[in-house]
């Protein structure tokens, strides 16, 4: 064909068309790549700080990051932790100790390579809680009374440290077991006189209840001598191993989200009630900021950047779990924790800093 000026003409009309298409076919492609499936287990039902993984969920972070993450709530750390043990979950957050005490029973399981990669609650929320009307008012006054709490509550099962730390007489306080959604119930009832718990879980649940807050005495435990790390992110090793940019994808899309919820914890709460929509919009926006300000605003966070554990204390940790919880064996605290999928600082900085 030759190329007259007529025609030359015509080619240059179409010129941007033909460049606009090609653009959307280059782009089309990129977006054709498949995303890297994540299924997440939280350690407990869609509450206020299930809105930590539930805004960069609902804000597209993980998408931007190349995962496709879903996230199903829990019943427990425990539970969290044998499922991304097991495979079933690829990443999870739980208790670190519920890890280390999975970890030490089963030094040699299909979970062995499990860890903990980031570090959201930066001291244990584990608390006791009694009513002021019992006569509780002091550590001391807890010796020789009636406590409640799960089996598998991580304040029950750490509260020998407690007891260490306080110089109680363990042997004279008398534990009742019942499920989770009893404890505050037999709390309010008289039934029990003190019970373990998460601070913010636990003192809302009172305050469900009809339990006023100048009503209750609470003994948290990083303000009595334990201090125990909290909850983490953790993952399958198996996942980790095959994965690793997805893993620290996860964790910078996380680190956003965290730093979006702590900015408007009102908002964040939004994402939480698409989710359940029968929460208690307002108790739950004050769970989530009595999360924030007693176990991720820490004057560690707030200096050194979300995420990060300091290596010694991490190993009194481990220590103090596997002599409370009387394990098989003492895991290596160096293998429990991996910070190389940690984003870096400025990333972590959430806090505006």
């Amino acid at each position: 064909m030759k190329l007259t000026p007529s025609l030359a003409r015509s080619l240059l009309a179409f010129a941007p068309a033909l460049a606009a298409v090609a653009l959307a076919a280059f782009t089309t492609g990129a977006l054709a790549q498949p995303l890297t499936k994540v299924k997440f287990q939280l350690d407990w039902r869609f509450e206020g700080p299930a809105a930590l993984f539930l805004v960069p969920k609902a804000k597209g972070y993980f998408q931007q990051e190349g995962l496709d993450v879903t996230i199903d709530s829990g019943n427990g750390s425990a539970g969290a932790v044998n499922r991304v043990a097991s495979g079933a979950y690829e990443m999870g957050f739980a208790d670190v100790s519920a890890m280390i005490e999975f970890l030490g029973n089963n030094p040699s399981g299909a979970g062995a390579g499990m860890q903990a990669v980031f570090m959201v609650y930066d001291v244990t929320p584990a608390a006791v809680l009694a009513l002021k009307k019992s006569g509780i008012r002091t550590v001391k006054d807890l010796n020789g009374r009636k406590f409640g709490a799960p089996v598998f509550d991580a304040g029950r099962k750490a509260f020998p440290v407690f007891v260490q730390a306080n110089r109680l007489d363990g042997n004279s306080i008398k534990w009742t077991s019942m499920d989770p959604p009893l404890r505050e119930t037999m709390l309010a009832r008289g039934e029990v006189e003190a019970i373990t718990g998460f601070y913010f879980t636990s003192l809302l649940n009172l305050n469900a209840r009809g339990v006023k807050d100048e009503d209750v005495v609470v003994f948290k435990y990083p303000d009595h001598g334990v201090k125990l790390y909290g909850n983490a992110v953790i993952v399958n090793g198996r996942f980790a191993q095959e994965n690793p940019k997805a893993v620290a994808a996860f964790l910078r899309a996380l680190s956003r989200g965290i730093k979006d919820t702590i900015a408007d914890p009102a908002a964040a709460i939004q994402t939480v009630r698409e989710r359940d929509p029968l929460i208690d919009v307002a108790l739950e926006t004050r769970r989530l900021r009595l999360a924030i300000d007693s176990v991720i605003a820490t004057p560690n966070f707030r200096q050194n950047g979300i995420g990060a554990i300091d290596p010694a204390r991490f190993g009194d940790t481990v220590s103090a779990v596997v002599g409370a919880y009387q394990l098989k064996s003492f895991p290596n605290p160096l293998a429990l924790f991996n910070s190389a999928y940690m984003p870096e600082k400025p990333v972590r900085m959430v806090f505006g800093k």
